[in-house]
C-alpha cells in the first residue's frame, strides 16, 4: 500500500491536469463515503465534499458554526479513503479567524488526504464578505500552508459576490478573483450566476480556470455548453444531497398521506448495493 504522502503526491498531480484538460472537470460533490464511491464508481475523475450535505446528514443547517470542524474534518476523512480518485475538500471560509488558523485548518485537510479544497470569501454564517486585502491574506496563508506540505494542493478561492448584497457583483467578482488569483489561487470559483452570458464575462475577466455550480435550481446550461463558454470546472454542491433527502421527504408524504409504497421502486437492491460495497473496500484493501 502506498503511505498517505505518496498516494496524495499522485492525486495532487492528477487534480492539477485535470483543471488543464480539454474538456471542463465534472466534479460531483458527495457527504459520506457511501455516496463518494458510488459517484467515483459511474467514472468521475474527482470528487468534491458537500459542507452543506455533511451538514444535512447530520441533522444541521448548512451553517460554518453548526458543524465543528473536527467532526467535519472526520467525515472528509472518510470520504478521502473511501475512493481512489482526488478530493477536494469544502473548506467553507477556512474555520478560523486569522490566516493562522486558517492555515492550521487547510494543514489538517492535507493530513487526512485531500489534495483540493475551497475557500470562501463570505464570513461565517452568511455575515458578509471579507474585506479583499483580508481575504487575499487569508488565501496566500493557505497557499503557504500547501505548500510547506509538498503535496500539489489545488487551492480554489471562492467569491461570494453574487450571493450578497453587492452593487456590482460581476465587477466585484471579477476584480476579487483576480487579487486572489495573485495571493495564491490556483482555481476561481463564482457560485451563483447560472445564465451564458454572465458566466461568458466571468471567464473573459478572469485569469485563471474558472469553476461553476449547476444542479441549482434554474440552471439549464449543460457541460457542453459551458465548456463552450470556457468553464474549466463544475461542482453541484449540495444539490444532489439536498435531491436525494427530497426523495426522503416525498416518500414519508407518500406513506402517511396515501399508505403506499411506490416510492421502493427507485431503490438499490440490497444484495446489490452490499455487493458492490464489499468490492469497492476490497479493492481499497480494507
Amino acid at each position: 500500500m502506498p503511505t498517505l504522502f505518496a498516494r496524495s503526491l499522485r492525486h495532487g498531480q492528477q487534480l492539477h491536469a485535470l483543471h488543464q484538460q480539454a474538456q471542463p472537470l465534472l466534479m460531483p460533490n458527495a457527504w459520506d463515503a457511501g455516496s463518494a464511491m458510488l459517484l467515483a464508481a459511474q467514472g468521475f475523475a474527482a470528487i468534491g465534499t458537500t459542507s452543506a450535505g455533511i451538514a444535512f446528514s447530520l441533522g444541521q443547517p448548512d451553517q460554518e458554526s453548526a458543524v465543528p470542524f473536527a467532526r467535519m474534518l472526520a467525515r472528509i476523512a472518510e470520504i478521502v479513503a473511501a475512493v481512489e480518485v482526488p478530493v477536494s475538500a469544502d473548506l467553507q471560509s477556512g474555520y478560523g479567524d486569522t490566516p493562522a488558523a486558517v492555515a492550521n485548518s487547510l494543514s489538517q485537510l492535507i493530513a487526512v488526504g485531500a489534495v483540493g479544497a475551497n475557500l470562501e470569501d463570505a464570513r461565517p454564517d452568511q455575515a458578509g464578505l471579507f474585506s479583499q486585502t483580508d481575504a487575499c491574506t487569508r488565501i496566500a496563508a493557505a497557499r503557504q500552508a500547501a505548500d510547506a506540505s509538498g503535496v500539489p494542493f489545488v487551492l480554489t478561492a471562492r467569491c461570494d459576490a453574487f450571493l450578497h448584497n453587492v452593487a456590482d457583483p460581476l465587477s466585484e467578482a471579477i476584480a476579487r478573483c483576480q487579487a486572489y488569483r495573485a495571493a495564491g489561487a490556483d482555481c476561481l470559483f463564482v457560485p451563483g450566476p447560472t445564465d451564458a452570458a454572465t458566466l461568458a464575462a466571468l471567464v473573459q475577466g478572469v485569469d485563471g480556470p474558472l469553476s461553476v455550480v449547476m444542479g441549482l435550481a434554474g440552471s439549464p446550461l449543460t457541460v457542453a455548453q459551458l465548456a463552450a463558454l470556457g468553464v474549466r470546472r463544475i461542482s453541484i454542491g449540495g444539490s444532489l444531497a439536498r435531491a436525494c433527502l427530497g426523495l426522503v421527504r416525498r416518500a414519508a408524504e407518500e406513506m402517511q398521506q396515501h399508505g403506499s409504497f411506490a416510492y421502493a421502486s427507485q431503490q438499490i437492491p440490497d444484495g446489490e448495493l452490499s455487493a458492490f460495497f464489499a468490492d469497492r473496500r476490497r479493492a481499497l484493501g480494507g
